[in-house]
Parts: C-alpha cells; sequence; structure tokens
C-alpha cells in the first residue's frame, strides 16, 4: 500500500462565538481554501479548543434555530453540553461522547451548556460537524443517535499503548456505533507517548486529523502541534500517528458526496429554489415547534 501525502498542516483560525456559550475556530469552511467541496461529506467543522468558562446561573448556548440537508455531531472532550430538537429529542453528553442528530427534512433544535456545569464552570471542548447527506436522503426524516460511553467501541493498541475510539466506521475490524448514510469513519486515537498508531483509508476518501491534545508526528516526518489539523492529499491509503506526548486526535475520513451544494445559514441542499423552500417551510411551521 502507498503511504497518503500530506498536503498541509493548518493553524486554527481566529475564534469566534456561536451564542454566547461556543468559542470556535471555524477549519471548515474556512479562509484557507477549506470549501464544503473540499472535505465533503464533511461540510463544516467548528472547533471549541479548551476554554474555561466561569460559573453562571444562566446557561450559555445557542437558541432554537432550524437545520435541514445534513447531520450535526458534537463529541464533547470537556464540559457537559444539553441538546433538545422539535422531533422529541433530548440528550446530555459528557466527556467522551457524542451527540449526533439527522436534521434531514427538518428540525429546530437548541444546545446548551449542562445546567450542573454552567452553575460550576470549568473547561470546555468540543468539536462540531456538519456531515452532508445525499440529494435521495435530504428530505428523509429526522432522527438522534446519543453515544454515550458505554457505546462506544475501543480497540486497545498494543503495549497499552492507548486505545482507538471508534465513533462511525471501521478501524480494525471493530464497528462504531453511529449509523451513516454515507461511508463516514470517525475515530478518537487516545495514544501515550511513544505510541504508533496505524490507519488506512481509501485514496479518494476525503482525510484529515485534529490535535486535540498533545503533540504528534504523522508518516514519520510531519510533526503537527495542538489544536492543529493536518489534511491529507487524495493519493495514498495508509498514514502513521506516533505521539510525541501523550495525545488525543480526531480523525476523520470519508466518501466524498460527488453532488451540487447550496448553502445558506443553516441549510444545505442541492439548489437554491430548495434553500427558498425551506426558509418557506420554517414560516410555514414545517419544522415543528421547539420552545427556546
Amino acid at each position: 500500500m502507498k503511504a497518503k501525502r500530506i498536503e498541509r498542516v493548518l493553524s486554527p483560525p481566529s475564534p469566534h462565538m456561536v451564542g454566547d456559550g461556543f468559542r470556535v475556530h471555524n477549519f471548515i469552511p474556512s479562509g484557507y481554501g477549506m470549501s464544503m467541496e473540499k472535505m465533503s461529506p464533511f461540510i463544516l467543522m467548528d472547533y471549541n479548543s479548551k476554554h474555561f468558562f466561569p460559573p453562571t446561573d444562566k446557561q450559555r448556548g445557542v437558541g432554537v434555530h432550524p437545520h435541514r440537508g445534513f447531520e450535526t455531531v458534537t463529541i464533547a472532550y470537556k464540559g457537559k453540553v444539553a441538546h433538545h430538537d422539535s422531533s422529541g429529542n433530548s440528550g446530555v453528553i459528557g466527556e467522551g461522547e457524542v451527540q449526533w442528530m439527522t436534521a434531514a427534512s427538518g428540525v429546530l433544535h437548541k444546545e446548551y451548556h449542562e445546567e450542573e456545569f454552567s452553575r460550576q464552570g470549568g473547561d470546555f471542548q468540543m468539536v462540531q460537524l456538519w456531515v452532508n447527506l445525499p440529494a435521495k436522503d435530504k428530505m428523509s426524516p429526522p432522527k438522534y443517535q446519543g453515544i454515550g460511553k458505554d457505546m462506544i467501541k475501543r480497540v486497545a493498541l498494543p503495549k497499552e499503548g492507548g486505545t482507538v475510539e471508534v465513533i462511525a466506521g471501521n478501524y480494525q475490524g471493530m464497528e462504531g456505533a453511529a449509523s451513516t448514510f454515507t461511508p463516514v469513519n470517525l475515530f478518537n486515537a487516545k495514544l501515550r507517548k511513544g505510541t504508533t498508531a496505524p490507519f488506512s483509508f481509501p485514496a479518494h476518501f476525503n482525510t484529515a486529523l485534529l490535535v486535540i491534545e498533545g503533540r504528534i508526528k504523522v508518516n514519520d516526518m510531519e510533526e503537527v502541534l495542538t489544536d492543529n489539523l493536518l489534511l491529507f492529499a487524495n493519493e495514498g491509503e495508509d498514514f502513521t500517528i506516533e505521539a510525541l506526548e501523550d495525545a488525543v486526535v480526531l480523525v476523520l475520513s470519508g466518501e466524498p458526496i460527488e453532488e451540487p451544494i447550496a448553502a445558506h445559514g443553516p441549510f444545505v441542499m442541492n439548489t437554491k429554489a430548495e434553500i427558498l423552500q425551506a426558509f418557506e417551510d420554517v414560516r410555514n411551521g414545517k419544522f415543528g415547534h421547539l420552545e427556546d
């Protein structure tokens, strides 16, 4: 097998606030040329690097807003996130857990720091991805997958070097708990210093690494620091991650959806007409009802 070629390493863009609870670096799309098409099916990546939020009696977060045409995937590394949507789904995730919401035909939802975490304050760190849906599935019924720690499959690395947590896809025969509409691999590699972990994905899959904690070396050549994103070119299949210090790395790889993207705010469809229809459907109450 041929090693994947490293295209570039991106430092975190300047942070901005989403609502009053999420201080994020927007890697996808971004001024680095990381368009929605570039990393399809991953069409957005907001990374809330580790940030301390002081105690408050008011839950910080994002109020009620609509989505259509894709999925939101929230991975918690520090702190706790609460979710509610107009399909009647709700849940709280903490460190090492995942919320996978399929907006599809349309939902209203809101996301906040969990109530007790808000009162106590503390470090908050998370990733939110938007995963696109193919045209045939964009108007399918919404659904919600709350993936707790007990549901996440783990592959132990040799010599107690750490684990690879499989959220979605397959690592060394271990299948992730999340169901997906197209081939998507999403792993948390938790590596002890000196450990090397191998990975392999088809050459045409869009593949990247986000260093959540620590410092790593990729393919025995490229050093990547905390909070940086490494992007692979669509050449080769195999790569290795070596932990230069204890590290946590989000590994994402997925088959591109080769369809037109029409995006506006909270909607991602295939045509402008479908975007206009989404706005009309929200006005007409077709996304349901959710109290702010």
